[in-house]
């Protein structure tokens, strides 16, 4: 599959990495891409890179302007999918969207797109090696196209997150849930001293 990576920071390299490890065709698009290099991943532009896409991923930081994702939005053919994992951060590390969210501010901004949130609630070791952790995690998906989630999930599959590892929350207006996780995700690190971790939803039991 092609896939268009928007950013190229720690978390668009693992991804793209990650990815093109599982046989993808994987560009990152950068800002500044004279400046960017990635070990076997050509670096283009935003819009080169969103054109390459069949699949489209928004790692840019959450606090990027919005008119940088506008400029790829109008040669973007209407159902391609893009899965945001950006969270918006501000310099003294609070929420920079506190009414909403970076997944719903995008799928606003290009309704033609279908935003699946996901992979935004852990750290990028974690996104594309889950099996380093002491036992199975969860990753949750929001989005208002269950095709787009369809796709999304067969991308985490090749990071090596099954099925049974992942918890469709509903419609993008609950990735809020996923970004606003951000605070907890702080305290929880600065407690174990360490980023490495996810968290699992554990169910009530059957028994």
């Amino acid at each position: 599959m092609r896939m268009g990576l928007l950013g190229s920071g720690n978390v668009a390299q693992a991804l793209a990495t990650a990815w093109a490890t599982a046989g993808h065709d994987v560009v990152m698009g950068s800002r500044r891409p004279k400046d960017r290099t990635a070990p076997g991943i050509p670096v283009t532009g935003p819009r080169e890179a969103a054109e390459h896409g069949e699949v489209l991923v928004n790692a840019t930081p959450g606090t990027v302007p919005p008119e940088i994702l506008a400029t790829i939005g109008a040669s973007t053919p209407a159902g391609k999918p893009l899965i945001d994992v950006g969270i918006g951060l501000t310099d003294d590390m609070g929420l920079a969207h506190l009414e909403s969210c970076l997944a719903e501010q995008i799928q606003e901004l290009l309704p033609r797109t279908p935003v699946v949130k996901t992979l935004c609630t852990m750290t990028a070791s974690v996104m594309t090696d889950p099996g380093g952790l002491d036992g199975p995690s969860t990753v949750f998906l929001s989005g208002d196209d269950a095709e787009a989630k369809r796709t999304v999930g067969r991308l985490l599959d090749d990071l090596g997150r099954p099925a049974s590892s992942r918890m469709d929350l509903g419609g993008i207006a609950t990735a809020r849930g996923q970004g606003h996780f951000a605070l907890l995700f702080l305290g929880v690190a600065g407690a174990l001293g360490t980023d490495v971790f996810n968290i699992k939803v554990v169910p009530l039991s059957t028994r």
